[in-house]
């Protein structure tokens, strides 16, 4: 099964290999680290296995904020380990990097077994830990084999991905019995995890670790930016991040509209992916839309049009300086993105009526009337709604971070469930011995 699935894996990254020259080309990805995917363990990694390690794989941006709290955890409870994380895209890379020190952060590599191989062999980990749902056949299996314990942590089965889930059941199975424990959010994961091939008593709910994210102290740029809307004379101030293709014509649409009831209201636009920022200036100037451009800004003030962000990592900040939060990758159908940042904050939520990525989130907040959806025929009047009624916008936010506050706890559980697990781990070694 294994050479097969490596024979298919080959071929299509053979097949993909016209469109990431021209992605290597036009947008720089895929560039960074290529020999590191390719099994060259970077220099900073070498000497690793002097200390014991535990390797926490997070594919971008959204795994890499929700570990953040719990990599803390790890570092107290195992002060003898190493943590080291691994990302696979270049967002979620150089957000690691800030949060985690250049140090202790790597590329994940390609799962061949010739690129694996000298990583387990470098760094020896002796927990693996992978964020929500990674299932890669041969570094499972390779990991299993060298004696590593693996926990899939934050585990969700996605609506859009349950289906080929379960057309793969009986492979599944096999690569999945590598895993020693699956820490789901919710009892509807577990129960999916079970569906797919998990063992059912390596199955424990541990809850959602990104209702414990915190936001760090914020950087001098919000203060920065705090001033230079006051000075503008800027409002109201929408923010809508994490915005994707097709999302952004229809929130400037609506957002000239505001302008000519508020001419000192600003957007602050953050689409989702750093190639799209070339392209959402653009628009904004072929829309005849004032704008400013986050990497060009200077500190004057601002209001009566859009800040671009073109810049990674901040936008947990920015939705704490708005009157209205629109999360986007909901408008049209991309599953959505997390609500709990501008939860945080207090700032009244509007989604899309795609959030099927964040069900489980949504809903709950909706169950408390904490999140506003619209779909694109109803973005218009829910947004000019909430503007006119500031009584009712402050409510909405003060639900959303209440509905946050009693969600907390899965970090704490999480690790829990990990020292269990190494007990176990060191248990069966010592009566191996």
């Amino acid at each position: 099964m294994y050479l097969l699935y490596s024979a298919l894996l080959a071929i299509g990254l053979l097949l993909a290999l016209p469109y990431w020259l021209w992605e290597m080309l036009r947008h720089g990805k895929y560039r960074t680290a290529f020999r590191g995917r390719l099994g060259s363990v970077p220099g900073h990694l070498m000497g690793s296995a002097a200390r014991p390690t535990i390797w926490i794989h997070a594919v971008s941006v959204g795994e890499v904020l929700a570990i953040s709290g719990l990599v803390g955890q790890l570092r107290q409870g195992f002060p003898e380990f190493r943590v080291l994380v691994s990302t696979t895209t270049d967002a979620g890379q150089r957000l690691a990097r800030a949060r985690f020190r250049e140090e202790n952060v790597f590329y994940f590599p390609l799962d061949f077994a010739f690129a694996v191989r000298p990583y387990l062999r470098a760094l020896r980990p002796q927990l693996i830990i992978l964020a929500e749902t990674e299932f890669w056949p041969n570094f499972l299996r390779l990991a299993h084999q060298e004696g590593a314990r693996v926990a899939v942590v934050n585990a969700r089965i996605s609506d859009r991905s349950l289906p080929g889930y379960r057309r793969f059941r009986r492979l599944l199975r096999e690569i999945l019995r590598h895993v020693d424990l699956f820490l789901a959010q919710t009892r509807q994961d577990a129960a999916r995890l079970r569906d797919i091939g998990a063992q059912p008593d390596r199955i424990q709910v541990s809850g959602n670790l990104k209702f414990d994210v915190t936001v760090p102290p914020a950087p001098p740029l919000v203060s920065r930016l705090r001033a230079a809307f006051r000075s503008g004379g800027a409002g109201p101030i929408i923010v809508c991040g994490s915005t994707v293709e097709g999302e952004e014509p229809l929130l400037l649409e609506v957002f000239q509209e505001i302008l000519g009831a508020h001419p000192g209201a600003l957007m602050i636009l953050a689409p989702r992916h750093p190639e799209r920022f070339g392209e959402a200036a653009r628009l904004l100037e072929q829309l005849g839309i004032r704008y400013w451009r986050r990497s060009r800004w200077n500190g004057e003030g601002m209001a009566g049009g859009v800040l671009l962000v073109d810049s990674i990592g901040e936008l947990a900040w920015l939705y704490g300086l708005g009157d209205i939060a629109f999360v986007g990758g909901s408008l049209v159908p991309r599953g959505g993105h997390n609500i709990i940042e501008p939860a945080q904050y207090g700032v009244p939520i509007l989604v899309g009526n795609h959030f099927e990525n964040f069900r489980d989130i949504v809903e709950l907040f909706q169950s408390h009337d904490a999140v506003r959806v619209a779909g694109p025929g109803e973005l218009r009047s829910a947004l000019l709604s909430l503007l006119a009624n500031p009584a009712e916008r402050r409510a909405l936010g003060l639900r959303a971070l209440e509905t946050l506050k009693t969600q907390t706890g899965a970090t704490e559980r999480t690790l829990e469930a990990l020292k269990t697990l190494m007990r176990a781990a060191s248990g069966a070694t010592g009566r191996s011995q």
